[in-house]
């Protein structure tokens, strides 16, 4: 049954011919020249799946016409005709085209297949040629529009490196040339126009967005590419969905209003937007900003809505609205003449029924993709030229066009069409054109207030001080934490790098929001900082002043401890033979430290000085684990006071704790300062042991 459907659409076909009354060249699907162009455009557009209980073609003209697609329809059949008036692109030669109504992504092979057909027939892969014709009914196509079609269709050309030259096709999926060889394209891929998307996000610098994508290979693509680009960015993307025609929006609203999020990039074709957008209005969605692809981006519907002011502000990327010359003329011209309203149907299903549309209709379309279009075909048409060698007002007519041939010219383009320089890099995607960045004024109509350049080097551009925003004369914010004072770190509050807590970095720590704005860093041993730091500074050595009640006390101590000394000192000479003083070490106090080991388209008290000495070595360990402990906490100028007052506390230690009850009993006991008194206490002691 899938090989009877294209076989009864030729028949269909060629039944048509014979029966309708109107000549071959009375369509606007077809034209006959020495050379076709195929080209593949939606003018009509299946909403949703069209479900048949048969295989069969599905009846485009019955679905809804889309006037943007039907202008750029047009445009292709404007720029052939331009084409073919010309003396100097191909001279002697003309060109025509075979053009279909691609409004389905999966039930519109038959057009595909006759595209692609030798003779009326289709030869299968890997079967020799017998006696059929190698060259192909055309040299190369022009379209389709979306990437979902063309991920579609692309595939059947790819083989026999039949060219096609997209006009709209912006997945970055078609850069890949192993899979995608003969493929090129007059528009910019997604890459670049989420480039431009982000550059405006952070010009204004907002943080908190949400991406809103058709939930096909276009608006996929779309959102890859997004994640992929503010990866290293702060921006956050707080909420994505994917759209179809079975869209809940309520819900989406709700959801986006739940995480307060005030800016919706748009990355959808002309229709899912436009269905957005009415729905926003309906459900009173206010005070957002929109950025808009450049799909839908110059709508002419949407920007004069009842109710477009309330939901704030839209922006968008758009390809630049080029005027071509003598355009209008020819609609004017073409919607004078009478057609037959069947006219259209020379292949199957082919068929417009457009004639209640008037030339102003047509012309006052979104203008958007019509360089691309125009483009397109005279890029075919210029690598014709080169193929057939053309110049000097005639052309080769021995050489034989094969679409790999065109291919090959296609690929090396260099030419000046409306002051643009026409070329292709190597993936096949245009080094031309650039973006302008609009913004629907409050009359309703598209203002450019910016720019966006890719060639020779990236250039942006945007004068914020024309917009109207809708909270008056200041951008709105969208952010999901505001930022943190000077001196403050970041603390992650949630998956996303936007939300977060401010903590105020302590003393001896700074934060470098440009390194890490989530961390706080310690300073150096040099350094120092104060509370709430962006950077450290050396550490100054500060001395206490003289005049300080703390270097007061020292010095007074430092003092009695010199006073004290020299009085014991006097005592001690004074009293150099009695006991006390030879216990204390006499002319060899080193000796009592040495012993103290020894201590065991238990002598007696006086004379067991050791229990005293080792009472003053644990006051003066005691004393330096104090200060050693503070040392390693306490890093200010008082330091040094706290030094000396440790130096102090081990010298008074010995002085009060050992010599001072020397002293006491040479002064005030001295009974107890005799030989004979020692030598009883020695006597008892030793009877006690004996005992």
């Amino acid at each position: 049954m899938k090989h009877f459907l294209p076989s009864l659409c030729l028949l269909g076909s060629l039944l048509l011919r014979a029966l309708t009354q109107c000549p071959v060249h009375t369509s606007e699907f077809q034209l006959e020249g020495d050379h076709l162009i195929g080209g593949l455009f939606d003018i009509h557009h299946v909403d949703g799946p069209v479900y048949h209980d048969r295989p069969e073609a599905i009846d485009c003209a019955s679905q809804p016409l889309i006037l943007s697609s039907y202008r750029r329809f047009q445009l292709m059949r404007f720029s052939v005709e331009e084409i073919n008036n010309s003396t100097n692109l191909l001279p002697n030669v003309s060109l025509g085209y075979e053009i279909f109504d691609q409004c389905s992504d999966i039930q519109n092979f038959p057009g595909i297949l006759n595209l692609i057909s030798v003779n009326g027939l289709i030869q299968p892969w890997g079967e020799p040629q017998k006696n059929l014709s190698s060259v192909s009914k055309v040299i190369a196509v022009v379209g389709p529009f979306s990437s979902t079609e063309t991920l579609s269709v692309a595939p059947l050309f790819m083989m026999n490196l039949i060219p096609i030259v997209s006009y709209g096709a912006a997945s970055s999926a078609f850069s890949e040339k192993v899979k995608y060889p003969s493929f090129l394209r007059t528009v910019h891929s997604n890459k670049d126009v989420i480039e431009v998307i982000v550059n405006i996000i952070l010009h204004f610098n907002w943080r908190w967005v949400a991406f809103l994508n058709s939930d096909d290979e276009f608006g996929i693509d779309g959102q890859e590419l997004f994640i992929k680009r503010i990866k290293d960015t702060e921006i956050c993307l707080a909420y994505t969905k994917g759209l179809n025609h079975n869209t809940n929006y309520s819900k989406i609203f709700r959801q986006i209003e739940a995480q307060r999020v005030n800016i919706i990039i748009v990355f959808v074709p002309k229709m899912t937007a436009e269905a957005l957008i009415e729905s926003a209005i309906q459900l009173n969605v206010t005070n957002k900003v929109w950025i808009a692809g450049d799909t839908w981006s110059l709508n002419k519907k949407l920007p004069n809505e009842k109710g477009i002011r309330n939901i704030g502000t839209v922006l968008g990327v758009s390809q630049p609205v080029v005027t071509i010359p003598g355009f209008s003329n020819f609609i004017y011209s073409f919607k004078s003449q009478t057609h037959c309203e069947n006219a259209g149907q020379q292949f199957c299903n082919q068929f417009c029924n457009c004639s209640n549309l008037s030339a102003e209709d047509i012309i006052s379309m979104d203008p958007s993709f019509s360089f691309p279009v125009y483009s397109a075909v005279h890029a075919v048409a210029n690598a014709i030229h080169n193929v057939l060698q053309c110049g000097d007002g005639t052309c080769n007519d021995n050489i034989t066009a094969y679409p790999h041939m065109v291919l090959a010219e296609l690929k090396k383009s260099n030419f000046t069409l409306l002051n643009q320089s026409i070329q292709f890099d190597e993936n096949g995607d245009p080094k031309f054109g650039f973006y302008s960045i609009i913004f629907w004024n409050h009359s309703g109509d598209t203002e450019e207030v910016g720019f966006y350049k890719f060639h020779p080097s990236a250039h942006f551009f945007i004068n914020k001080t024309r917009i109207q925003w809708f909270t008056d004369r200041e951008a709105p914010t969208s952010v999901c934490s505001p930022e943190c004072p000077v001196g403050h770190a970041k603390k992650p509050d949630g998956i996303h790098k936007c939300c977060f807590n401010c903590e105020i970095c302590l003393n001896g720590t700074y934060i470098n929001s440009t390194e890490d704005p989530y961390k706080c860093i310690n300073c150096k041993e040099t350094e120092w900082s104060a509370e709430g730091s962006t950077s450290c500074n050396l550490r100054v050595v500060e001395y206490t002043p003289f005049t300080d009640s703390e270097a007061i006390l020292i010095m007074v101590g430092a003092w009695a401890l010199v006073g004290l000394t020299l009085a014991m000192s006097v005592l001690f000479a004074i009293n150099y033979n009695t006991p006390i003083v030879r216990s204390a070490g006499g002319p060899m106090c080193f000796l009592i430290l040495g012993c103290l080991s020894l201590c065991s388209k238990d002598l007696p008290k006086n004379y067991n000085e050791a229990k005293a000495i080792t009472f003053c070595l644990l006051l003066l360990i005691l004393t330096w684990i104090i200060f050693f402990t503070v040392h390693v906490l306490y890093r200010g100028k008082y330091i040094q006071t706290l030094n000396a007052l440790a130096v102090l506390s081990s010298l008074f230690s010995f002085l009060l704790w050992y010599f001072l009850p020397k002293c006491y009993i040479i002064i005030f006991q001295p009974h107890k300062n005799t030989q004979q008194y020692f030598q009883g206490l020695i006597q008892n002691y030793t009877k006690t042991i004996s005992q």
